[in-house]
């Protein structure tokens, strides 16, 4: 059996559209909580960066930083996030996740990934397979 040949251009909408709808998908799959998908991306991001201030969160998630703002101070009611000084610079300040957001974030994960294995589950072997190449070059396309 010979593989169909998709030029890049007809490939590039289908690829992302599927890439979309599964991202959506998953971010759909959570524990049931009060928290929206921006205070989850904020304390995920401030997860994945250790700390940062408020203005590189805010520029990290694409948003404005009032936007932040009101995002961080609903974290910080609920203890998930934290403000420490700034180092070097007496007007800024760092944020960073708590133990309490990392344990909210493993939570998330955790549902997360339940839903896709489970949904991986009832693929074959193969599709598998399929899948876990595929997962390789998508990651070597984000990394170029």
């Amino acid at each position: 059996m010979t593989a169909k040949r998709v030029p890049p251009a007809q490939l590039a909408p289908q690829l992302r559209d599927a890439i979309t709808r599964l991202n959506r998908r998953v971010r759909q799959a959570r524990p049931v909580g009060d928290l929206t998908i921006t205070q989850l991306s904020a304390l995920t991001s401030l997860g994945l960066a250790g700390a940062l201030t408020p203005r590189e969160l805010a520029d990290v998630e694409r948003v404005q930083p009032p936007t932040m703002t009101r995002i961080v101070a609903k974290l910080e009611e609920r203890g998930l996030v934290q403000r420490t000084p700034h180092p070097t610079d007496g007007r800024q300040v760092i944020l960073s996740s708590t133990e309490g957001g990392r344990a909210v974030l493993e939570q998330f994960e955790r549902a997360r990934n339940e839903w896709l294995a489970n949904q991986l589950a009832e693929l074959s072997e193969a599709d598998r397979e399929t899948l876990r190449r595929a997962a390789e070059l998508l990651q070597q396309i984000a990394r170029a």
